[in-house]
């Protein structure tokens, strides 16, 4: 029986994640900051373990916690919104830490078991702005941006190994509680020059009428990119972000 270890359980693309792998009797361990054994569905192939992925020392212990896996999938992240001018540089920091710096620490911590064993599959959940340009996410969609450059590069040395690193590009999906999330974190959305900028974006968002994408979209593509050695370098999911890969092709 195979085990997928599972970064930001707690909520959103993470928790429906963990859900997918146990319906196919995987074994899963899920990770959160604050461990909450009842957002998923009893089970004996389910460990939850406490998990912030900025601080090495919990890393450590997690990694050590969990043992032996199949597979990583780095999902723990949050957003954030501002006009890049006005965004402050705490918040970068923040985002970077937990969406670039976590992914890459965590990544690190398994390769070892991973290229020795010459097996595993690492799988980063990014973002689909990342295919395309908007406004007002210039930090969050750079921290992920990153992510995806890392991947890569990542990939290119280990798949001598028989080790496999592929990336989730998500699209935009109100039904989580990413968005909910973000607005702890919007800044300068008032300000004179770019009120009404904002203002347009937030209408967007707002319209129910145009694609988005559902956690159960995310959780197949993750599923995907464990479990099908033929998969290509970067799934988009959701059907927003599928729309949007095929534009940049």
């Amino acid at each position: 029986m195979k085990t997928v270890m599972i970064t930001g359980c707690s909520s959103g693309f993470g928790l429906e994640i963990a859900r997918y792998f146990l319906s196919r009797d995987w074994q899963v361990v899920a990770t959160m900051r604050t461990p909450r054994a009842d957002v998923l569905p009893p089970s004996e192939r389910l460990r939850v373990l406490a998990l912030d992925v900025t601080d090495p020392e919990s890393i450590r212990k997690a990694t050590e916690a969990a043992g032996p896996i199949d597979v990583l999938v780095n999902n723990a992240g949050f957003g954030a919104a501002s006009p890049a001018e006005l965004v402050p540089m705490a918040t970068v920091r923040e985002i970077f830490e937990t969406n670039t710096f976590g992914t890459i620490a965590l990544t690190q911590a398994v390769l070892p078991q991973f290229r020795q064993r010459k097996a595993g599959v690492v799988v980063n959940v990014t973002s689909s702005v990342t295919l395309r340009a908007l406004p007002l996410i210039a930090a969050y969609s750079a921290s992920k941006a990153a992510v995806n450059a890392f991947t890569e590069s990542t990939a290119l040395e280990v798949e001598p190994f028989g080790v496999r690193v592929r990336l989730v590009l998500p699209g935009r999906a109100p039904d989580t509680r990413f968005g909910e999330n973000a607005r702890a974190r919007i800044h300068g959305f008032d300000h004179p020059a770019y009120a009404d900028l904002a203002s347009n974006v937030v209408a967007r968002l707002q319209d129910t009428s145009s694609p988005v994408t559902r956690a159960q979209d995310v959780a197949e593509a993750v599923w995907r990119a464990a479990t099908d050695p033929s998969s290509p370098m970067r799934i988009p999911a959701g059907a927003d972000a599928e729309a949007w890969a095929t534009e940049v092709r």
